[in-house]
Parts: C-alpha cells; sequence; structure tokens
C-alpha cells in the first residue's frame, strides 16, 4: 500500500478519494511505502505495528454463525488482549457502536447496518491508535450510513483515533475527514483539506442549466461567457458550468436564452463540490479493468491423465 506524509496532528481522519487506493496520515513517515507506524519501524518490529492498528476491510468478514460477543472474543484473544481487559474492551466497544443489546444474537441475523458496525467494533476491540477503513459504508442505506458517519466522527474524538479511509462517495470524505488524498492510475494529483481543494479548482461556483432544446451550439455558447472556466455537458441539455460568479452567469444565462427565444428548463447555482474536484483532477474517463483470476490452482489427482 502507498501513502503519503501529512501532518504531526493527533486524532485526525483522512481519506483517499479513488480510482486507486491511497492513504495519508502522520503515522506515514515516508511517500512510496511504510517505514514507521506509530514509532514502529516495520520491518524490525511488525508485531508491535499490528498491535496499535485496526483495519476494517470492505467485505464484511465476521463469522455469520458466531454471536456478536464470540466474534468481538475471538479477534480480543488473536490480538493477546489479557483475560482482564477483555470483557471491559468487548463491553466498551459495543456500548460505542450501540450494539450491547444484540450482543448474544447470531451475526447473520444481523441487518447490513448492524453488521458494519459489528466489523468496527472487532477492529477496535485491542484499542488501536491508528484505524483503517476500506470504504467502511459500501451498500449501506443513507439512514445506516449517516448513522454510521456520526459513530466514526464520536469514535475518533473520544478514543484520541487517528483514521484513515477510502472511499468513493465523496460526501462521505467531505464530510468525515480532514486531509483529502486524490490519486488517478497510481499517482497522487492532490492533497489537502476540503476547503483547499475545492479553492484549488478554476470557478468559484456551479451553475446547473437545462435548455427545454439541444444544440450543438450550446457548448461554445457557454465557454464564450465571461467567467466560465469549464464546461461539462451531462445530457442532452442539461450542463454543469464551473465560474467564477454564479449571479453574473446566472444573469447572462437568462439574457442569452431570451434573446435566442429558447426556455430555460431549470438553473441553479452552487458551491464547487468535492465531485468538481475530483473531475478536475482525474477527468472523465471510464476506469474499467478485468480482476485478474486467482494465481492458485489445485494439484492433479493422483493417477489423474492429464
Amino acid at each position: 500500500m502507498s501513502a503519503a506524509a501529512a501532518d504531526n496532528a493527533p486524532a485526525q481522519k483522512a481519506a483517499a478519494i479513488v480510482p486507486a487506493a491511497i492513504v495519508v496520515d502522520h503515522a506515514v513517515k515516508r511517500y512510496g511505502s511504510f517505514e514507521a507506524v506509530a514509532g514502529h519501524d516495520v520491518a524490525k518490529d511488525p508485531n508491535a505495528v499490528r498491535r496499535v492498528i485496526g483495519v476494517i476491510p470492505q467485505a464484511l468478514t465476521s463469522d455469520p454463525d458466531l454471536t456478536v460477543e464470540e466474534n468481538l472474543s475471538i479477534y480480543a484473544k488473536l490480538y493477546s488482549v489479557p483475560r482482564a481487559e477483555r470483557a471491559k474492551n468487548i463491553a466498551e466497544v459495543l456500548e460505542a457502536v450501540d450494539l450491547t443489546q444484540w450482543r448474544g444474537a447470531q451475526t447473520k441475523t444481523l441487518s447490513g447496518g448492524m453488521r458494519r458496525r459489528l466489523e468496527i467494533a472487532r477492529g477496535l476491540v485491542h484499542n488501536p491508535e491508528i484505524f483503517f477503513l476500506d470504504e467502511p459504508t459500501t451498500g449501506l442505506d443513507p439512514v445506516s450510513r449517516i448513522a454510521v458517519w456520526e459513530m466514526l466522527d464520536n469514535l475518533r474524538r473520544t478514543r484520541h483515533l487517528t483514521m484513515l479511509l477510502t472511499t468513493h462517495y465523496m460526501e462521505e470524505a467531505d464530510k468525515l475527514c480532514d486531509r483529502i488524498a486524490i490519486v488517478d492510475h497510481g499517482t497522487l494529483v492532490a492533497l489537502g483539506t476540503p476547503i483547499e481543494l475545492k479553492h484549488s479548482v478554476p470557478g468559484a461556483n456551479v451553475v446547473e442549466v437545462h435548455f427545454d432544446r439541444e444544440s450543438e451550439e450550446w457548448q461554445k455558447r457557454l465557454e464564450g461567457m465571461e467567467g466560465v472556466t469549464s464546461v461539462q455537458a451531462e445530457s442532452a441539455g442539461f450542463y454543469r458550468v464551473l465560474t467564477s460568479s454564479g449571479s453574473k452567469t446566472t444573469m447572462q444565462l437568462v439574457e442569452l436564452a431570451a434573446s435566442l427565444g429558447e426556455t430555460l428548463t431549470s438553473l441553479s447555482v452552487q458551491n464547487t463540490t468535492l465531485d468538481d474536484v475530483f473531475v478536475h483532477y482525474t477527468g472523465r474517463q471510464l476506469r474499467d479493468e478485468q480482476v485478474k483470476p486467482p494465481a492458485f490452482t489445485l494439484p492433479p489427482r493422483p493417477g489423474a491423465r492429464p
């Protein structure tokens, strides 16, 4: 996993907006590879590194046939949490993710949002200092997603965690993270706070406009307007216009449509979003790729003919 060095402030959230994954934080001391994590040398003392990090993969990996408490107990034992601390840690993380009343329930009976909260609790059961999360809200409904966001923010503050996450949700990165990295084809193309990244894109506002009739001339007309820095054709007659002055461009659009006898179906103005930042730095090309087949193949059966 590649990484980029950031600042030394504790208890922060950093995110990667991906086609490819990258994480940023004070815990990483050198770009390109992990050299030291929380002061522990990765090559010389890997077990110490494992003890100070928690990892939550994108997939739900808790054993569905075990209870919530049994899943947590197994992971606490794997991390060599002493018996005296084990019950206390499990009780604390269950309360933190609001699963105390479900501690005796089989994992397979939980909803998707509850299982995701169990995964988070499992990653915290050994009290790590640094928490890695791979797309923690993928597949969740909007209510469950917001609940996980609030939970992660509360955990960061109360447990003084440094969190590093990858996500495809721009809103998630904007809401949760102090620092954001954008990676394109394995290259770090942007790094900064959400506000810094938004300010790095030409155009302070985004005007969304929909004309009732599509015309090949609209793109050129919009690009020729004063203050317009970028025009994105979204669909037939619908455009996203980045501009230095949303109010001025709006007035120009109304006047232009009236002079041409055209009708504006809709017109709105908003501030630059992380979606605009992402498109600005990575372009609009789809990142289609094939999944490599597994390298492992079963050995031939004894006596079987080739």
